[in-house]
């Protein structure tokens, strides 16, 4: 591919244009009950190109001979010369050259297929030992390349691998059956296991789940409660990043995912107490929703959608950032090559505050500890919302004890974040899978935090 050429044709015919070729290659591995199911290997390439003349034009194509890019390039010109004026002017940004790439200790491409499997039958042994009658586990990994050219003069070449590893279990104590799940995700290559403990993780869960299906059901009432890092992580996400994406709120999004209870003039209105900060960034080496650079070129930075209780920023791409009048924080993402890049999250997390865990518990009198959810659910806006815990426990005079069965939160995100009155040290992160879109965009994200306390809500 010649991108010199390319991009002379854009700039004689467009005021603005980009063309991004990915290749991505994916194996995935599922064994269920000990029994290896399914071995999956995909491997794709292609080109897509946006140009900007009265709208904005997107096209890809999956041939990459000169004939058909040349062909792409100028349908996409002819579109963007199409229809009604939109009048869209794009963030102005620095013009990058750059290539970068997530470094691999264990590299995906040199790791023995034999050692791939050995991984999934030496999990399913463990949980085996631990009587574990229903055993799902699902391995994938995948390697990113990306070349991104636009018409301004950035230059950028980047490679990305990643490993995505999930399990379901589901436990039978005394006729009631319990099940649980958890999803690991990390940039780099098969050292990702080295840091998981994935043994006294899925071990640790088999245990709780058995205790949880013998536990009686969770008290109604007002009364404090104290959620652990996996309920902070899908709130952060949920109620904080998905409403701050700046397609959401100026409407771009409302027929595909939604709307957001965030308008353009609400920079500065309080959301929630002073401890409360939220974060979405893409930087944090090694996570599941890294990228130095988004799909759009511009450098990938750190964003506090919430500080210290207030809104803070939108996630923003150079599109609506131009209709802000700002600069683009890079939040330009795509799932694929035949998807146009769109806001999306990264890794979005509550920052840790001051206090240790047992402080948090040490000044309950009495209330819930939801350290895991079960289901949840949030409205198109994203103000309503609703937790189910799975694993939690009563909190009395300090202490945490017996467990309890399903504590259901429904509240509003201000009341949610408004009720938060102190932040633990902890931070720890969970991978997940956000989609957004039509057609429908699955981006790897984290999404995590530290334990927090809310006081004095309603539970049933």
């Amino acid at each position: 591919m010649d991108p010199d050429k390319y991009l002379k044709m854009l700039e004689k015919n467009v005021r603005y244009g980009e063309i991004r070729f990915m290749k991505f290659s994916v194996t995935s591995f599922v064994m269920k009950n000990g029994i290896l199911s399914g071995i999956e290997k995909t491997e794709e390439e292609g080109v897509a190109v946006r140009a900007l003349g009265k709208n904005f034009s997107f096209i890809s194509t999956s041939k990459l001979d000169d004939e058909n890019i040349k062909k792409t390039l100028e349908k996409a010109v002819k579109f963007a010369k199409s229809g009604e004026e939109r009048n869209v002017d794009l963030s102005d940004e620095e013009i990058i050259k750059d290539h970068w790439q997530v470094d691999e200790r264990k590299k995906i491409m040199e790791e023995p297929f034999e050692n791939k499997i050995s991984i999934l039958k030496d999990l399913d042994g463990v949980l085996l030992r631990e009587n574990v009658p229903m055993r799902l586990q699902s391995l994938r990994e995948k390697i990113e390349d990306i070349e991104f050219y636009n018409t301004e003069g950035t230059e950028i070449k980047g490679h990305k691998p990643n490993i995505f590893y999930y399990y379901m279990i589901g436990v039978l104590e005394d006729g009631n059956f319990e099940q649980g799940s958890q999803e690991f995700g990390r940039s780099g290559g098969y050292e990702a296991f080295d840091e998981w403990n994935l043994e006294n993780a899925i071990s640790d869960e088999s245990k709780k789940l058995k205790k949880i299906a013998k536990s009686r059901k969770s008290p109604e009432g007002k009364m404090d409660l104290v959620v652990g890092p996996e309920v902070s992580g899908i709130v952060a996400h949920e109620s904080s990043g998905h409403p701050s994406e700046s397609d959401r709120i100026l409407g771009r999004e409302a027929a595909q995912a939604g709307e957001s209870f965030i308008k353009p003039n609400m920079i500065g209105e309080r959301i929630g107490t002073e401890v409360v900060n939220v974060i979405d960034d893409p930087t944090v080496e090694h996570s599941f929703g890294y990228y130095k650079y988004d799909f759009e070129g511009v450098k990938a930075k750190k964003r506090y959608l919430y500080k210290n209780g207030k809104i803070n920023e939108f996630l923003l791409n150079r599109e609506f950032a131009g209709i802000l009048g700002t600069k683009s924080n890079a939040a330009a993402r795509s799932s694929w090559w035949d998807k146009e890049p769109i806001v999306r999250m990264s890794t979005t997390y509550i920052e840790p505050g001051s206090y240790t865990f047992d402080e948090l518990i040490e000044d309950v009198k009495y209330g819930i500890f939801m350290n895991s959810f079960t289901e949840w659910n949030i409205d198109d806006i994203r103000f309503n919302e609703k937790y189910i815990g799975r694993e939690a426990y009563i909190i009395e005079n300090g202490e945490i004890k017996e467990p309890v069965k399903r504590p259901i939160l429904e509240i509003t995100t201000p009341g949610f974040y408004g009720s938060i009155d102190a932040v633990s040290k902890d931070l720890k992160f969970f991978a997940g899978t956000c989609g957004k879109g039509d057609p429908m965009q699955g981006v790897d994200v984290w999404m995590g935090g530290p334990y927090i306390r809310l006081r004095n809500i309603f539970l049933r």
